[in-house]
């Protein structure tokens, strides 16, 4: 029973054995000269503007949260197309189910709309 996990138990060593590798060499080979421009924040090649701790607008987060929900959504198209013409053959449910879920997609994205969500002041 024990023989069957051998091969597993050398590749997490193997594994294991590389990561430590890795990380000494990068330590051996990475020479550590430390002076003020390495330190310095880097910002598309210009000197920093304002302050990296500031505040941002909470339009800016539902502007975030409202993308990420619309495109997970969208990633449940693609299973749907991708077995469309198979549950075809079985009737029209599988057409009129994802027409509800696009609908209601719809919906939420209207009334989104309709309070302002993707105004940008």
């Amino acid at each position: 029973m024990i023989e069957q996990y051998i091969p597993v138990l050398i590749l997490l060593i193997i594994a294991v054995l590389f990561a430590v590798i890795l990380i000494i060499a990068t330590h051996i080979v990475n020479p550590r000269v430390k002076n003020l421009i390495k330190q310095t924040v880097y910002e598309s090649g210009l000197p920093p503007q304002m302050d990296a701790r500031l505040r941002f607008p909470i339009r800016f987060y539902v502007v975030a949260m409202i993308f990420i929900l619309f495109d997970i959504e969208v990633i449940f198209l693609y299973p749907w197309a991708v077995v469309y013409k198979k549950f075809l053959s079985s009737g029209m449910f599988i057409f009129w189910e994802m027409l509800i879920f696009l609908g209601i997609l719809m919906v939420g994205y209207l009334y989104l709309w309709k309070r302002g969500a993707f105004k940008w002041d």
